[in-house]
């Protein structure tokens, strides 16, 4: 038998604050178990960019990431609100604004989930190509960011050795190389 959804007998937000909302779902499960304390973030879109230069370098950045208190190198990516803005507005936004680059080249490369079982978020991840230095980074308070350059040809080496760790960029770096033709990313 192909699985069920889950049929939702209650549900309230258990927390409704700007910058973290949970709800709190009564479930009944088809095999009529009922659960009365599963909890769903739900967060905004995320916006994800692969900025390639055209040298063939992909520009990162290193930040700190509070959650698990580490540095990472992670791609330019961003929240953003879809019934306000459309993601490839966001993407090249976020990417101007976390590292000055810009670009006439855009290709939207696929949605994904990073955790369907309790948040509602998706990522959208596009490719920009011949991305050239536009402008400063517009940092917000949070934000202390270093740009860091991979050639596209050792991206996936960073991968593997665990240089580049964050889902949704392994993702993003994933869907680029398959989209496209190596030799068309440059140039």
């Amino acid at each position: 038998m192909a699985p069920q959804p889950w049929k939702i007998l209650d549900s309230r937000m258990a927390f409704d604050h700007q910058w973290c909302k949970v709800r709190q779902d009564t479930v009944q499960l088809p095999n009529d178990t009922i659960i009365d304390d599963y909890f769903v973030t739900l967060g905004p879109e995320v916006a994800i960019v692969v900025p390639i230069t055209p040298e063939g370098m992909v520009v990162f950045v290193r930040q700190y990431r509070h959650g698990i208190q580490q540095v990472l190198i992670e791609l330019p990516a961003g929240h953003f609100n879809p019934e306000e803005e459309a993601a490839e507005v966001a993407a090249r936004r976020e990417l101007q604004e976390e590292t000055g680059y810009g670009s006439d080249r855009w290709m939207f490369l696929g949605k994904i989930y990073d955790n369907p079982p309790k948040e509602t978020n998706a990522n959208h991840l596009f490719l920009a190509e011949n991305v050239t230095q536009i402008s400063a980074p517009q940092l917000d308070v949070t934000e202390e960011i270093e740009l860091v350059h991979i050639s596209i040809s050792e991206v996936m080496d960073a991968v593997f050795r665990g240089d580049l760790c964050v889902s949704g960029t392994i993702s993003a770096l994933v869907f680029a190389l398959h989209k496209c033709d190596r030799s068309n990313l440059v140039g």
